[in-house]
């Protein structure tokens, strides 16, 4: 057998080995694995001294170990195993070993088995498991423990052990916890004072022959330190041996493995968790402050600071050290339960520390200042609980707000824009988010130190700006405009640290001042980009402080105006933006600028689509770093949007809105007589101007589009206004009759109809047919349908006194067309999803006409074809209850009632708890549609009721459709009385069995509950009943 799975293996891993022949080797290995006497041979495989190859043996030893983790094994079974395995360890890792040791990756497997052997045996079967193991570790002929493949053994084992039995970072289940515990326990009773020895004596013995021997050491006792006596560590013995290895240096001052490991180790004694008092103890004891500040003070971290000989693991080592010191600190002084020396002995070292912290803080590389942050986090937070500082507290406050503000500045290495170093930019700003919480927290514990602080770094760069651009470093610059536009989340209402309703009246003063000198000053005119970027988000940031201070606005339009000409892209295509924010927001104090402003930016109107490169980088890219034509041309929609807001305000006249609006659109008709030829024959640019203009017409309406039909008391929009915009859905119309069957044409005309809408006002109104007729084309999509459906609701609620008309015309076309897209094959779920968001729209839509008094259009001689597929649509929709669906039930069976409540003529019966049923028969509004709902609408209530996936008593969607239901009954029985009753007497209940008792409690649930609540219940309760 063992040469048969020998040879199994060898033709597995063979990459030559004909496929067929790998496929019955891999099988017959995943046999091995259930057969309970295959661990055997393959352990013999592995320790056999004659050596096989190393993915035999790795093969092999992993079978082994899947039969020990798996608990395959009895104990007779595992004795034999682990005497099997110790045998093999002592020839080849104890000081007289005679072979050769294993590769590294088969050491990381034989240690793998060997920590499952612990789990299972050391408890009872494997007592000497440390024993056995601390004995590889000296030679044959002494007591030291200079047996080098020894001592790396033992040192997995430990580190293996610790990782199977004590790591916190992986999720325990079942009876794990219990079993690990349970081995701690027996570890620090048998062992712990032999092994924390063997720690000492291998340090003592390695410290100045092997470095690798050394940091494997220190990370072993960094793993152990959490679950085992502290004093077996912090005591003079072991500190004699790690206190010289924190402190060595290299002769060339460079990187030390050794040194930081030490370091990470040492930060693994201080976060052990213990009580306030000895952690304040043990901090001391260990003086913390001065080891921090040796290391900060040592070359690498301080001579080499600003060269490329930095240190940055050294200092990350230390700051992880001081994050896990001071946090540690600040939860000694949170704890109220604290006495009084250990307080002040945690506040001595608090201030203490400080200093180094801020350090750290402010080291030129962010990674160090991120390590730091979580315990300045901690420290602020404290602060903040205490209320009214006491003055040694209070005096941190400024230099924290110094660190903080000062870390915010971009570093003397750094340039901005550069393509190469985008990723860097990303995460500075990553960064200063992070930065801008700890200084709102400094805001929450002293604003006036905040605001003061602000105000005046503001106001000396202003300052230094008067006496010349020159003399301002742009990060200095950059800096100072951050402040300004974090500064409005205190002074801006529901914006600052507690979100306040009323702002802080000192702070908005502040803000105040540092906007009027910003636009006062030649800001907009500095020569770096990022400067102009930060000047530009402010004014928009900030666009209320313009409605207050209107003669600031002429300036900053005109700085806008030059700088959406910029050369660099990044600031041009952005200013494209906030030119549009900027004016939409301040379009009631913006003057009659319009014919200046399209003057001055008219040069950046017109449209060049440009066919996007098969061959382009297509990875994904954020909206400030992309560069391509279309992401540019998307910018450039701002642009027309942001002149239709400026020639559109109050208080430009009406015909001077009409003629600039004339003015933009007729070189955008002309352009596309042009080019409308060439894209009806197939020319792809073609088509993408074209595409490009309809978006933009589009766009440029939504920028005039000030009124909403929605309003009240607004007036619909200026006729001559209107009748521009009118050429304007001309034009679109005729490219898309003529580009009908490209989707991104009728995308793009779909978006410039719901745009035109606002400008266009009822004027709208006899264009509809042409726009059914081009958007629900034979080539549209359930997904484009759904969309130009939720776009009729929107003009339907609009307009509904004035499109009785036009709806009774174009209804009957446009729910074939529907009815059409309703009955398309489904092919996979995507199709299956634009199929639900159809119905939707769909039974929304006639929810829409009925809600608007619309529904004669429904019934009208016009539409009485198309009545019959109407009503058979709705109700087949009403039926469909599977997952997806339920909304768009539950609305049609409301249109059901609706249609009910509507068509189906004065109540005959009332519902109450002495409920009343006159004698006169039904009057229906269309002759014999009493009938038609007792047996129509009535029918597919109880088909959704009988369905056995129809559960309203465990999905809350279903049960709103059983809501909906219950009300279609109970309109059905108000509208026919006893006929209704009757036919559930004759017709429904002897079909559904319903016993006499049964029967009688349903009417009287039906025509009493003027709540549809006890329907609903009732009914859920035969439901439930019925299908036990």
């Amino acid at each position: 057998m063992d040469v048969q799975i020998e040879n199994a293996i060898e033709i597995a891993w063979n990459p030559s080995s004909d496929q067929a022949l790998k496929t019955q080797a891999f099988d017959y290995l995943n046999q091995l694995r259930l057969d309970p006497q295959a661990w055997q041979v393959c352990a013999a495989l592995f320790t056999r001294t004659q050596r096989l190859s190393e993915v035999v043996r790795l093969v092999s030893l992993e079978i082994v170990n899947n039969a020990v983790h798996s608990q395959a094994l009895d104990g007779q079974s595992l004795a034999f195993l682990k005497n099997s395995l110790l045998d093999y360890i002592r020839r080849t890792y104890s000081g007289n070993a005679q072979e050769p040791i294993d590769p590294p990756h088969l050491q990381n497997k034989l240690t793998q088995t060997l920590t499952y052997l612990f789990v299972c045996l050391y408890k009872e079967g494997w007592e000497s498991f440390i024993d056995d193991f601390l004995a590889l570790t000296v030679s044959a002929d002494g007591s030291l423990r200079n047996n080098i493949n020894g001592v790396v053994m033992y040192l997995r084992i430990l580190g293996s052990v610790h990782d199977e039995i004590a790591d916190l970072t992986l999720a325990r289940s079942g009876s794990e916890p219990k079993r690990n515990n349970d081995l701690k326990d027996l570890v620090r009773e048998r062992d712990m004072r032999k092994i924390a020895a063997s720690w000492q004596e291998i340090l003592a013995q390695w410290g100045n022959q092997s470095d690798a021997v050394v940091e494997m050491t220190l990370k072993v006792i960094g793993k152990w330190v959490s679950w085992i006596d502290i004093s077996l560590i912090i005591n003079q013995e072991m500190l004699n041996v790690l206190m010289p290895l924190i402190g060595r240096t290299n002769k060339d001052g460079g990187e030390d493995k050794v040194r930081d490991a030490a370091i990470d180790t040492l930060t693994e004694i201080v976060a052990k968790k213990m009580q306030p008092a000895d952690k304040t103890e043990m901090i001391s004891f260990l003086n913390l402050r001065a080891i921090i500040e040796e290391l900060l003070a040592s070359d690498p971290l301080e001579k080499f600071k600003g060269t490329p000989r930095y240190d940055t693991d050294l200092a990350e080592a230390v700051a992880k050290l001081m994050n896990t010191t001071l946090g540690d600190i600040v939860r000694v002084l949170e704890d109220n339960k604290v006495e009084n020396g250990t307080r002040a002995k945690a506040e001595q070292l608090l201030q203490e520390l400080l200093p180094s912290l801020l350090r750290l803080f402010s080291d030129e590389y962010d990674e160090i200042c991120s390590t730091v942050i979580p315990c300045l986090t901690d420290l602020l937070t404290f602060l903040r609980k205490i209320g009214t500082l006491p003055p040694g507290y209070a005096e941190m406050l400024p230099p924290i707000l110094n660190a903080i503000v000062g870390k915010m500045r971009y570093d003397e290495t750094s340039t901005w824009g550069n393509e190469d170093e985008q990723t860097d930019e990303a995460e500075f700003s990553e960064l200063r988010k992070r930065l801008q919480i700890l200084q709102k927290t400094v805001a929450a514990v002293d604003q006036n130190l905040y605001i003061e602080f602000l105000s005046n770094l503001v106001a000396n760069m202003f300052a230094n700006l008067e006496q010349g651009p020159s003399q301002v470093d742009w990060r200095d610059l950059d800096l100072a405009l951050h402040e300004i536009y974090l500064f409005g989340e205190l002074a801006l209402p529901n914006a600052g640290i507690a979100h306040k309703s009323q702002p802080n009246t000192v702070a908005a003063e502040r803000l105040a001042v540092m906007m009027g000198k910003m636009v006062e000053s030649d800001i907009a005119s500095f020569p770096h980009p990022a400067i102009l970027l930060q000047y530009m988000e402010i004014c928009v940031r900030y666009y209320n402080f313009f409605e207050s201070h209107h003669q600031y606005i002429p300036r900053v339009l005109e700085n806008f105006v030059r700088l959406v000409h910029h050369d660099h892209v990044r600031v041009r295509t952005r200013s494209w933006y906030l030119f549009l924010r900027f004016v939409k927001q301040l379009r009631a104090q913006v003057q009659n600028v319009a014919k200046t402003v399209i003057q001055s930016i008219g040069d950046l109107l017109p449209i060049k689509a440009e066919v996007p490169n098969n061959d382009a980088d297509d990875d994904m890219s954020s909206d400030e770093s992309d560069r391509s034509a279309d992401a540019i041309f998307n910018s450039q929609l701002y642009l027309f949007e942001a002149v239709g807001c400026i020639s559109s305000t109050s208080t430009t006249p009406v015909e001077q809105q009409a003629l600039y609006a004339r003015s933009v659109m007729d070189p955008l008709f002309s352009d596309m007589s042009v080019h409308l030829p060439r894209a009806k024959a197939g020319d792809a640019q073609a088509i993408l101007q074209i595409h490009h203009i309809v978006m933009a017409l589009g766009t440029l309406a939504n920028g005039f589009a000030d009124w909403n039909p929605t309003q009240t008391n607004r007036k619909p929009p200026p006729k001559a206004v209107s009748d521009e915009f009118s050429r304007a859905a001309e034009a679109i119309l005729i490219a898309l009759s003529e580009l009908n069957a490209n989707g991104e044409i009728r995308a793009a005309c779909r978006s410039a109809f719901s745009r035109l809408l606002g400008v266009l006002g009822a004027a709208v109104l006899p264009q509809l047919p042409q726009w059914i007729e081009g958007l629900l084309s034979r080539s549209s999509s359930k997904d484009e349908m759904a969309m130009f459906l939720r776009l009729l609701e929107q003009v339907v609620f609009n307009f509904k006194g004035e499109i009785y008309n036009i709806l009774d015309l174009l209804l009957t076309p446009l729910l074939e067309r529907v009815f059409a897209g309703l009955s398309e094959p489904i092919n996979g779920t995507d199709d299956e999803i634009q199929l639900q968001e159809l119905r939707r729209e769909y039974i929304t839509f006639v929810q829409v006409i009925l809600l608007n008094d619309l529904g004669g259009v429904l019934v009208s001689a016009t539409n009485q074809g198309t009545f019959e597929s109407l009503i058979s649509s709705i109700m087949t929709i009403s039926k469909i209850i599977v997952h997806g669906n339920l909304g768009a039930s539950r609305i049609g069976f409301a249109v059901l009632t609706r249609m009910a409540a509507q068509w189906g003529g004065p109540d005959v019966a009332t519902i109450a708890p002495e409920p009343v049923v006159r004698d006169e028969p039904a009057q229906p509004a269309i002759p014999g549609f009493d009938q038609f709902m007792i047996d129509r609408f009535h029918t597919v209530c109880w088909e959704v009721l009988q369905d056995p996936n129809f559960k309203p008593f465990s999905d809350a969607q279903s049960r709103q459709v059983l809501s909906e239901i219950a009300g279609l009954e109970q309109t059905i029985y108000t509208k026919t009385g006893r006929a209704f009753i009757g036919h559930l007497q004759t017709v429904t209940f002897p079909g559904l069995g319903f016993t006499d008792q049964m029967s009688a409690q349903f009417v009287q649930t039906l025509t009493t509950s003027k709540d549809r609540k006890g329907v609903v219940n009732y009914i859920q309760q035969l439901l439930q009943g019925g299908r036990r």
